[in-house]
């Protein structure tokens, strides 16, 4: 898998429309516990490396005509 940072430095704005395909992004957990506040709203703040899944269904993210 390959591991990806958040870029703080250059933030932008991405159009929906722009968007060809989404990702299956895994958080690197660390050897820490997780706080009880992590929800699906926060987790993508919460976390500073994440892999993304190349092996995941290609059905799931199938763009349709």
């Amino acid at each position: 898998m390959w591991m990806v940072t958040p870029d703080i430095d250059n933030m932008s704005v991405i159009h929906v429309d722009t968007i060809f395909r989404a990702a299956h992004l895994l958080p690197n957990f660390g050897h820490a516990y997780l706080p009880r506040g992590i929800t699906y709203h926060n987790s993508l703040d919460a976390f500073t490396i994440y892999y993304i899944n190349k092996f995941i269904d290609h059905h799931a993210f199938e763009i349709t005509v």
